[in-house]
């Protein structure tokens, strides 16, 4: 579905029109809001967010060793337990709210592993310069839940991820935000031009509204909704009235100043 306005583009994806996958033999399944180039007809890229699946495991799963260039990766738990191992010598756990945070560089392998008895977690990558961060020795960092600040205002609550007052600092320009919407209540965001927002809706219903038009897009969990602002916009996102509205939400250019990998790297 595609609503077009002066300053506004938006795109909702059901989980339906999402690409899937799985790993260790189906003991780890995953949808993609964001998927590989070769995953079908969902969004390819936005500017440089280049990859978001959503995985899910009940009890243990594994996903064997393998390399990673340039790429900056970053594991978010949402519930359960997910462990990692790579070649730099790192053996580590983050329990729901932590973050795994790969800045990939000249190359490095590693190993994931759901722990708990329901494990979920994305898997997001950003793709910085290419041919600069390729140069760079790999590096690997790790926060728990009570890392990330938080500010409640007026029934929303926002855990800053990544970006400004965050403690996940990337080459990539970028900013992500995990949303606690409060039953009734909206959250507002600006988008200047020639930017994007990227919306995953962890649980719950809500609206999303475009602020120029009022026009309006529903979402329910496991829903992937797309911004692109070509002039300065605004949207809100709205919960219902009896329930909380929970989103992770990610700012990108649209555009950046080099080249990325799909545009023929």
């Amino acid at each position: 579905m595609n609503t077009k306005t002066k300053s506004l583009e938006i795109s909702v994806y059901p989980p339906e029109a999402q690409a899937v996958g799985q790993f260790d033999g189906g003991r780890i399944t995953e949808i993609k809001p964001i998927g590989f180039p070769q995953d079908g007809p969902a969004p390819k890229n936005l500017g440089p967010l280049f990859y978001w699946a959503w995985a899910t495991a009940k009890g243990y799963g594994k996903i064997g060793l393998h390399p990673h260039q340039a790429f900056e990766i970053m594991s978010y738990a949402i519930e359960g337990e997910i462990g990692h191992y790579d070649t730099l010598g790192t053996k580590s756990r983050v329990k729901a709210g932590g973050a795994q945070v790969m800045q990939t560089g000249s190359g490095v392998s590693h190993e994931e592993e759901t722990v708990a008895d329901h494990n979920e977690f994305f898997q997001i990558w950003f793709e910085p310069n290419l041919s600069e961060a390729i140069t760079q020795p790999p590096t690997y960092r790790e926060f728990s839940h009570e890392d990330f600040p938080t500010e409640t205002r007026d029934g929303v609550t926002l855990k800053h991820v990544i970006g400004e007052g965050a403690p996940v600092t990337i080459e990539t320009e970028a900013a992500m935000q995990d949303i606690l919407i409060e039953p009734g209540h909206r959250y507002v965001r600006e988008l200047p031009a020639n930017r994007a927002l990227a919306i995953v809706v962890i649980h719950g219903k809500g609206v999303l509204v475009d602020e120029t038009t009022m026009g309006k897009h529903y979402l329910e969990s496991r829903y992937f909704a797309v911004v692109h602002a070509g002039e300065l916009g605004a949207v809100s996102i709205q919960a219902e009235a009896d329930s909380p509205l929970r989103i992770a939400l990610i700012e990108v250019p649209s555009k950046v100043s080099y080249s990325l990998y799909r545009e023929g790297r």
